[in-house]
């Protein structure tokens, strides 16, 4: 039986992709909101979430910093997605066809110099597989959608150009989401933990306990702070490392942090993955 793996957006969106990279041949369920997702893991809908956590041009995706820690969910893998747009097109259409261009407002913005180059009119939209889904039922030869190849087959499109956008080192990382508490083994390969804290009202406090990683060899490869509940003095970071928390190094850098926090969480522990 397929397992259902929830993601966010319509059937062809990016995170859609990511989803497959990871649960290949799994039935997928798309969702309206983050929050959505997240509780179609939560209630038991979907045994698993796919959601982008952070991308190489617009940085992290603050809502799911919010969202996550008071989730339940674990993290229990990572991918990564490099974000390749194309210019579909309906059947029979021809790039010299196309005089308007329909998706995502930061899609079409990615694409600027294609745009400009072809002197296509824009229509900005809710995303990129609407958009798609769109132009699809439509059927005018004279309107393309930006959006993702994966969006194209969903929808029957045809492919009129690949990899427009202007940047190519656009990569989304996602984080895969559990209800159950799967940690990676330590066997060699390179684990990644993620995990949250507050520090302490004292003086230092962040210096301090960052120390004990940098003096335990410990790489931390992301340290964010984000306000918590809308207060300019409650301060949550949000850390990823490589490393297992049964590494005697991680044990000793996760105690020396214990001086300095009041507040301290491991949200998952999993096998890292190579950006694509």
């Amino acid at each position: 039986m397929a397992r259902r793996i929830a993601f966010q957006g319509e059937p062809g969106a990016f995170s859609h992709a990511a989803a497959e990279n990871v649960f290949a041949g799994e039935e997928f369920l798309p969702c309206v909101t983050f929050e959505e997702t997240i509780g179609a893991v939560q209630s038991g809908k979907a045994e698993f979430a796919v959601v982008p956590v952070e991308n190489s041009l617009y940085g992290r995706i603050t809502d799911i910093h919010h969202l996550l820690p008071e989730s339940g969910l674990f993290i229990v893998g990572e991918t990564y997605l490099r974000v390749e747009m194309n210019l579909l097109g309906v059947p029979g259409a021809k790039l010299a066809d196309i005089k308007t261009v329909q998706s995502l407002s930061v899609a079409l913005g990615q694409c600027r110099k294609f745009i400009a180059e072809h002197r296509l009119k824009t229509i900005s939209a809710v995303d990129t597989a609407g958009s798609a889904r769109e132009i699809a039922a439509k059927g005018d030869r004279s309107v393309a959608a930006i959006a993702s190849r994966l969006a194209g087959r969903i929808y029957r499109l045809e492919l009129l150009a690949e990899n427009i956008e202007d940047a190519a080192h656009n990569t989304t990382r996602f984080l895969v989401l559990s209800r159950d508490k799967t940690q990676a083994e330590r066997n060699g390969k390179k684990v990644k933990t993620t995990f949250v804290f507050r520090v302490r009202n004292v003086p230092a406090a962040l210096y301090k306990g960052m120390g004990g990683f940098a003096t335990n060899g410990i790489n931390m490869t992301k340290l964010e702070s984000y306000m918590v509940d809308g207060s300019f003095t409650a301060t949550q970071f949000y850390a990823d490392i490589e490393g297992h928390p049964d590494d005697i190094g991680v044990q000793h850098a996760f105690e020396e942090l214990g001086f300095f926090t009041d507040h301290f969480k491991v949200l998952g522990v999993y096998y890292a993955a190579e950006p694509r």
